[in-house]
């Protein structure tokens, strides 16, 4: 059996689950590139995932520690569309792909990673990016780091961001 290695994907497996939330841990940060923030809004962040599915995976976290849509304010649910559409502009900018999956994960069961801390993931898609290592062997290839992406990002952000930081 060929072994496909990926040592720095164990730290995913290893992290130490700390009694508070990892999203409200991220926001207490101040070097914005050291998390993958891109940009800090009024009431959500965007961040690249560390964990991504594909080059450019990014998630529009809530500020504050709500784990439902319902609890989504209308001033908040505003600057989320629009941090939507940034995000959208700016992985179309920065790596055209042929498609995008946006959406949410609720609960564990859901398939949530962090539960109770409501965020949005946008994947970009390429026709024919799930390939035999996805199917198979439960393995995704990304041929791009996180400091990488986040360069090629971040001046989408800058343009466009409401703080423009």
């Amino acid at each position: 059996m060929d072994r496909l290695y990926a040592p720095w994907r164990s730290r995913y497996f290893t992290m130490e689950k700390g009694e508070g939330c990892l999203f409200c841990e991220i926001q207490k940060e101040e070097d914005d590139k050291l998390v993958g923030i891109l940009v800090r809004g009024s009431h959500w962040f965007v961040i690249l995932n560390t964990f991504p599915y594909t080059n450019g995976h990014l998630m529009i976290v809530a500020n504050r520690h709500i784990g439902s849509l319902g609890a989504i304010t209308g001033e908040e649910g505003a600057e989320l569309v629009e941090f939507l559409a940034l995000c959208e502009k700016a992985i179309e900018g920065a790596y055209s792909p042929d498609g995008m999956n946006i959406g949410v994960n609720r609960g564990a069961s859901g398939g949530a990673g962090i539960v109770g801390h409501i965020h949005f993931h946008l994947v970009p898609r390429w026709t024919g990016d799930t390939n035999f290592m996805t199917a198979l062997a439960e393995t995704r290839g990304v041929s791009e780091d996180m400091a990488a992406s986040w360069k090629r990002l971040r001046p989408y952000f800058e343009q466009g961001g409401e703080d423009g930081a």
